[in-house]
């Protein structure tokens, strides 16, 4: 076969020729990798003052490099006007929700509560990125956006780490589950709601042995900034196969004016057998002095606040046990010292201000009886099932039964 060299043709292959090598060219190229354009930020935001703030906040900032776009996914967010909530926040059913918001918006709000923010960039491949991007995307839509909270178990801190550690193919778990600093929930949560000692004592009170876990990092990270340091220590491989530090960058975007959280929370034990000591024998005092008026009228008082108090209290750890989802409320040993019997012995004490009073028999059974389950608390702390670490309210309450079932039970007729 021979090559036509015609004039007409010979245009056509000269074309030809100079154009193959760039087609071949192109024919070689790898298209551009999903991800690559992306980066990838973990954003943690400091405590605030409101009591939903204390834990700190943290997000996933997806920046699109192609499209000039950032974005902020936003786990953790809840309404006060959507229906029955607090109904289902004392049920512990709340339903919160993923938000996407942009940062130029957001930033600016936490700079004002004076909360600092850190961004941290992290090392992940372009598939890594592309399949949390479109996993964060999936999760926002209406249908998919709302989601069981739980304090401890599922909220924006661990939704956030879980969602980076599904795109890491579980590296980030692996890492965390082992080590431990043997902190406890309850530990972090009396030590963030520290500013605030009255909700801080209540939650104390509430929490039960679930409370008492001692935690991995892994479980640890359910405080934003505890898996903001955390994350520094996680490694990944990049592209090419070698380890690298999951975070790549870390920057201050605003150093916040608040006061850091305390690193340990008080410990307010030998305080509280003080007090529970000193209240103990002034009744006791009382009681001996019941001759006088302004004496029987006292312990009237007071006995009858403490009876009323710890009956209220502990029928509400009873209903938190039995009729709430919050887990970590639940076999709450503080029912022992705050217990719902003592209710019984409210119109007793209510009735001792009377220089005639004198107790049944019913009354003393019954306040030996609280006396003693408080003390049986005591006494079982020594075995290890008996997890809840509730020696506060054993030093602050147990003299205070004790002394209450010795006066009523030493009890003499007051002498007009």
């Amino acid at each position: 076969m021979m090559l036509d060299t015609t004039p007409q043709r010979v245009p056509a292959l000269l074309w030809i020729l100079l154009l193959f090598p760039l087609f071949a060219f192109a024919q070689a190229v790898p298209a551009p990798q999903a991800g690559n354009d992306l980066d990838v930020s973990l954003v943690t935001f400091g405590p605030g003052t409101q009591v939903w703030e204390r834990f700190g906040h943290n997000a996933i900032l997806i920046g699109d490099r192609a499209s000039g776009t950032r974005r902020l996914y936003n786990y953790g967010m809840f309404d006060f006007a959507q229906k029955n909530f607090f109904l289902n926040f004392a049920r512990g059913r709340m339903l919160y929700r993923i938000d996407v918001d942009d940062p130029a918006d957001e930033f600016p709000i936490y700079r004002d509560e004076g909360r600092w923010i850190v961004e941290q960039n992290l090392n992940l491949t372009p598939a890594q990125r592309a399949k949390l991007r479109d996993y964060l995307d999936w999760n926002s839509r209406p249908e998919n956006a709302q989601y069981r909270y739980d304090y401890f178990t599922d909220n924006c801190a661990t939704r956030v780490r879980d969602a980076l550690d599904t795109a890491l193919g579980g590296v980030i778990h692996a890492q965390l589950i082992a080590p431990s600093r043997g902190f406890t929930y309850r530990m972090d949560a009396l030590r963030l709601m520290r500013p605030d000692p009255v909700m801080m004592v209540l939650i104390d009170a509430g929490l039960g042995p679930f409370a008492d876990t001692r935690l991995s990092y892994w479980a640890e990270s359910f405080v934003p900034m505890e898996f903001m340091r955390y994350v520094r220590e996680v490694r990944v491989r990049d592209d090419a196969g070698n380890l690298v530090p999951l975070v790549a960058r870390e920057t201050v975007v605003d150093t916040g004016r608040l006061p850091e959280p305390p690193e340990f929370p008080p410990n307010w034990i030998w305080q509280a057998l003080v007090i529970g000591i000193l209240a103990g024998l002034g009744l006791l005092t009382l009681a001996r002095k019941r001759a006088r008026a302004w004496a029987r009228a006292t312990f009237a008082v007071s006995a009858s606040l403490i009876a009323l108090v710890c009956g209220i209290a502990g029928l509400v750890l009873i209903g938190l046990w039995t009729l709430t989802d919050h887990v970590a409320t639940w076999h709450n040993e503080n029912i022992a010292l705050l217990n719902p019997l003592c209710l019984l012995l409210v119109p007793a004490w209510i009735a001792s201000a009377r220089a005639s009073w004198q107790p049944s028999r019913f009354i003393k059974a019954t306040s030996l009886l609280i006396a003693f389950i408080a003390a049986l608390e005591f006494f079982l702390k020594i075995y290890p099932s008996f997890a809840q670490d509730n020696r506060f309210w054993i030093a602050l309450l147990l003299p205070i039964q004790v002394a209450l079932a010795a006066g009523v039970n030493l009890h003499r007729r007051a002498i007009a």
